[in-house]
């Protein structure tokens, strides 16, 4: 009996060793800006230079192409930043050439994409958008399966150094507890482990 005992102590002690901290409910990244990633299509805008502006998509070793401007690495910079190296290398054709890049389709670098794995209806990797929440991704992926055990399901924020929280999909999914909605960050990994039982 002492022998059965202590063995149903040691399972709950080595459930509760694997308990994290609550994510918190909002992120402050106000100062966010969207950082441009390998398969984004970008539309460069050359003013008074219509034959030198198009759309350019961002191959998958992060660089564009186009027309004076040879292999420019975009990936990992702002649209802003790609605007000015796109002038710099325009003014040694053009005479202060006014150059516009906007981002229209995103996928964003992988370090920055949202990554659902385990007990989602369709696991996958989302583009990062500021405000995201943990009910947005749960949308895009379709909620959950009926293996999921999703009250267990964790966060591990990357950029926080792996550091890991624990969400309850189910209350906010199943129950409508949006107490349970919280925002995610550029890079977080949702992981939704399998009912045991």
């Amino acid at each position: 009996m002492r022998g059965l005992a202590a063995l149903a102590i040691g399972v709950l002690a080595g459930c509760a060793s694997t308990s994290y901290p609550p994510a918190p409910p909002a992120v402050a990244n106000d100062d966010y800006s969207y950082i441009i990633g390998a398969g984004d299509s970008l539309n460069i805008q050359v003013w008074r230079n219509p034959e030198l502006s198009m759309s350019v998509p961002v191959r998958p070793d992060g660089k564009i192409a186009a027309p004076l401007v040879d292999e420019m690495i975009v990936q990992g910079k702002t649209s802003v930043q790609v605007a000015r190296e796109v002038e710099k290398q325009l003014s040694k054709y053009v005479r202060d050439p006014v150059v516009t890049v906007i981002v229209t389709s995103f996928i964003g670098p992988y370090s920055e994409q949202i990554r659902v794995v385990g007990e989602a209806a369709k696991p996958q990797f989302l583009p990062y958008k500021q405000k995201m929440t943990v009910l947005d991704v749960m949308i895009a992926v379709g909620g959950l399966t009926d293996f999921a055990s999703g009250n267990s399901a964790t966060i591990l924020r990357t950029a926080e150094g792996n550091k890991q929280y624990s969400v309850r999909l189910k209350d906010l999914i199943k129950r409508g507890d949006v107490s349970a909605n919280v925002e995610m960050r550029p890079g977080d990994i949702l992981i939704i482990p399998q009912s045991l039982f």
